[in-house]
């Protein structure tokens, strides 16, 4: 907080005095018991990283923090949080889960350290994740700005509106990569991370139904160190132990604006890191009590999907439904993820032979030098696209050519009661460079039911039941309780 206090003017004083105020405290604990090799797919997925694919574990969770809506009446608002966990058959220990602290001045947002942030434009609850960043990993410790919620254009006449971030980081996964690797895997310590993304929406609620967006999502992971990369020397190969990858103020630079070139490029060079990013667009239409949206987000990976020379087969395509208030369904979100494509199964440089360059094999989630889009060893982006975890000694994705279909439903039938229900089928290709030898089939189910009694003050609790049933992952049957305790200091 003490960095926060220092970028705020003196009129700000008495929202600064005012820090001790209106906090909350939340204790939570979580126990999962299934009957198969892994947890069932939902109950580790989805879940800002706090999660285990062990078939039992379980979690004490607590935590502190002052929301910005105790500084409502003011153009500054402050807010801070702490929260960890002590789990058991954990990628950890202990898991600082959140750490942070956020200033608000009118619609611009600080937050600096590690936050569970909510996807951009997608259902957080119910969507399967978006593809480059979804609620699927760890938070990772940052600097960020926000445009949080739509800043409209008065000069166009409402009809124009603008949200977007910046932000950099790092990661904090280095003990569990270097424990995970196995000897043919790469990986990296200390590398930082980069997201940047803006979108523009054009309607006016008030005088029309209909609005559309547009909008760009870029990532990046950059910088630290490399162990056992693969490298070119005088055309002769060999892996470098330790390397250093880049961490002055050019590799940021290059993060932004994507340039530069990895240590193992050679002859032939990308850019600097592994970049990520996917365009967005929605037609979203509102009624009264209701709304539905169609949306879709395109992937790329560097930068031959980025642009539409190749087509644009690969996608992630939406509708979402809120319903008019009733005791049935409130939210429905029906998906369908395609990435087979990548842009095709050949890769081939320019020489002096055949002088074209072939831009395919995108191999989308992994890297030469980082091995996968991923923290902690959950899929920073969509988790259809098999987590590194999965995949013993390996940092890869490997099963990443995927079509899916995947629905979520939500309701009250009362106000203390709320349920949702998430349903994944998916057959995977594998990847280009290890394809399965037929298609495999997996289907992923979760059930749950959330309990908030009004006569149980501050008391709430979650109990689901979840199921893995196919080929890629083993069956599994498994049911998981939550109870939680909030209440204000």
């Amino acid at each position: 907080m003490l960095g926060l206090m220092v970028l705020v003017p003196v009129g700000a004083d008495a929202q600064i005095d005012g820090l001790a105020d209106n906090i909350e405290y939340k204790v939570e604990m979580e126990g999962s018991f299934s009957d198969g090799d892994v947890a069932p797919f939902w109950f580790s997925s989805g879940r800002y990283g706090l999660s285990s694919i062990e078939p039992n574990s379980g979690y004490l969770r607590a935590g502190i923090s002052r929301a910005l809506e105790s500084d409502s009446l003011s153009d500054w608002k402050f807010g801070y949080g702490v929260d960890f966990a002590v789990p058991v058959n954990y990628t950890s220990d202990v898991v600082v889960q959140q750490l942070y602290g956020v200033a608000q001045f009118r619609n611009c947002l600080l937050t600096v350290g590690a936050r569970e942030i909510p996807e951009d434009m997608l259902n957080g609850e119910l969507s399967s994740g978006g593809m480059t960043l979804s609620n699927n990993f760890r938070p990772i410790p940052q600097v960020r700005i926000d445009l949080p919620e739509w800043w409209t254009w008065h000069f166009a006449g409402d009809w124009l509106s603008v949200k977007g971030h910046i932000a950099y980081g790092i990661h904090t996964d280095n003990r569990w990569q270097k424990n995970f690797a196995n000897e043919s895997s790469y990986y990296s310590k200390n590398s930082f991370f980069h997201s940047k993304a803006g979108y523009l929406r054009i309607g006016n609620e008030g005088k029309f139904p209909l609005s559309a967006t547009v909008g760009l999502e870029m990532a990046c992971q950059f910088g630290g160190r490399g162990y056992q990369i693969f490298v070119y020397d005088n055309n002769v190969g060999h892996r470098v132990d330790d390397v250093d990858l880049g961490n002055g103020l050019k590799a940021f630079w290059n993060a932004f604006i994507p340039g530069g070139n990895d240590v193992n490029d050679g002859a032939y060079p990308n850019v600097a890191g592994d970049q990520t990013g996917n365009w967005y667009f929605d037609l979203t239409y509102k009624g009264k009590g209701w709304d539905v949206k169609a949306y879709a987000e395109h992937f790329f990976e560097d930068h031959s999907q980025l642009f539409v020379q190749y087509g644009w087969k690969d996608m992630l395509w939406g509708l979402e439904a809120n319903l008019p208030k009733n005791p049935f369904v409130s939210n429905v979100v029906a998906e369908y993820l395609y990435t087979k494509d990548q842009t095709g199964g050949i890769y081939h440089d320019r020489t002096k032979q055949l002088p074209v360059q072939i831009s395919g094999s995108d191999d989308y989630y992994n890297h030469h030098v980082y091995g996968a889009w991923q923290h902690w060893g959950q899929t920073k982006g969509n988790p259809l696209l098999l987590s590194p975890i999965y995949h013993d000694g390996m940092i890869s994705t490997r099963f990443n050519r995927v079509n899916a279909l995947h629905i979520g439903v939500a309701g009250d039938p009362t106000d203390e009661l709320h349920y949702r229900l998430l349903y994944s089928n998916l057959r995977t290709l594998g990847t280009y460079v290890h394809p399965t030898v037929s298609p495999i089939d997996q289907d992923y189910f979760m059930a749950e039911l959330s309990y908030k009694p009004h006569w149980l003050r501050g008391w709430s609790g979650k109990v689901a039941f979840g199921l893995n049933s196919g080929e890629l992952l083993d069956n599994s049957t498994g049911l998981e309780l939550t109870i939680i305790k909030t209440g204000m200091f």
